[in-house]
């Protein structure tokens, strides 16, 4: 029996170097939320981090939003108790296991998927830090203890296509090869920005990501001008609107590279319709638009289980989300396409430890839980 002794809550925001735009919104400063947790079992006592992080209108909550909601589940569930089950070393915790704290986290976050997904990974890094593990491990078992290295791209906001060419450019300094270029706003921009940051970064490659911008004909007339221009394009995510899946699936024939679903897929339910339309060949993992790690993780498991090139990605969160997030790409045994990279973008870390890096590559510290603590 663990017993939930306190949660607290508080805003996370952190200012950026640059405006994060994409082809629907635009943010200077994180609009997140950090959740505390403090879960006791036997004597023993650990306090879990989370972090919910909305991005306006590509979440339906925003900031107030999330903290509204946050507070009233902390006055709901502090005090309580939950049952969670026994973790298996060797394969991790099964989530069919977990339908008690599914279902209390529905109860008081129904409808709040950023919300739901701070408070679960704040549980997640306690019970994880109280059983003496990693959290990837309790998720994946011995797959997600020996998943330690993941390598990330680095994401080009839209801006003036010099700026865009200058940042990618500095990036490939650092060692940053693979590069997530938002588009979706202004088509001959878009490809004067692609052209520029090929001519900055001969050898970069290319994740062209339209954040549900274009129309089918937009995206593929898109897709024919880079090919004649020789980009090395690995992935084309979410070209199309969320609801439009005929469209996208008229992309995913027409490209050669996969077509990769990210506002159109949040839930299984979602995947299941996706794939049934062919309107994506893989799959984007959020955790805030899943409700948390557990939401992500079946639907990578369901993913992987097809056969679907998956991503893991964020929104723009600090090295608290970012870290919540490899922990789940390690507890699926590593990802086709990384992108978990924001916290590089923010002008000040509130955090410390979950990670090293080395450039792109990150190393998941062997701490319990996520391994990350507050400063301050």
């Amino acid at each position: 029996m663990f017993h939930v002794e306190a949660i607290s809550v508080r805003p996370l925001s952190v200012p950026l170097h640059d405006p994060f735009v994409i082809a629907t919104g635009r943010v200077t400063v994180t609009r997140s939320a950090e959740v505390r947790v403090t879960l006791a079992a036997a004597g023993a006592r650990a306090e879990g981090l989370g972090e919910g992080a909305a991005l306006w209108p590509v979440t339906v909550e925003d900031q107030p939003d999330v903290l509204a909601a946050l507070a009233a589940a902390a006055e709901r569930l502090s005090g309580q108790s939950m049952v969670l089950p026994q973790v298996d070393g060797e394969r991790g915790v099964s989530l069919a296991g977990l339908v008690e704290l599914g279902a209390a986290l529905d109860e008081v976050l129904a409808g709040k998927p950023v919300a739901r997904a701070a408070l679960e990974t704040a549980l997640l890094d306690a019970w994880a830090r109280l059983v003496g593990m990693p959290l990837r491990r309790l998720l994946g078992g011995a797959r997600g203890e020996a998943t330690r290295w993941l390598e990330t791209d680095i994401t080009i906001p839209i801006a003036e296509p010099a700026r865009m060419a200058e940042l990618a450019q500095g990036w490939a300094a650092r060692g940053f090869r693979h590069f997530k270029v938002k588009v979706g706003k202004d088509m001959a921009e878009d490809l004067a920005a692609l052209f520029a940051i090929q001519s900055a970064v001969p050898d970069a490659r290319f994740r062209i990501d339209a954040n549900a911008g274009f129309s089918a004909a937009q995206a593929i007339a898109m897709g024919r001008a880079v090919e004649a221009r020789g980009l090395v394009v690995e992935c084309w995510e979410q070209p199309c609107a969320a609801d439009d899946l005929e469209g996208m699936a008229e992309v995913a024939a027409a490209l050669a590279p996969p077509v990769i679903a990210d506002e159109s897929v949040k839930t299984l339910a979602d995947l299941g319709r996706v794939c049934a339309a062919r309107a994506a060949d893989g799959v984007n993992l959020k955790l805030v638009k899943s409700g948390g790690p557990l939401g992500a993780l079946a639907i990578g498991q369901a993913a992987s289980e097809a056969g679907m090139p998956i991503m893991i990605g964020g929104m723009v969160e600090t090295r608290l989300g970012m870290t919540a997030g490899a922990h789940v790409a390690a507890a699926l045994g590593g990802v086709d396409f990384v992108d978990l990279d924001t916290a590089w973008l923010l002008d000040g870390d509130p955090y410390r430890g979950g990670y090293e890096a080395d450039g792109p590559r990150y190393e998941l510290s062997a701490e319990p839980g996520l391994g990350v603590t507050a400063i301050g």
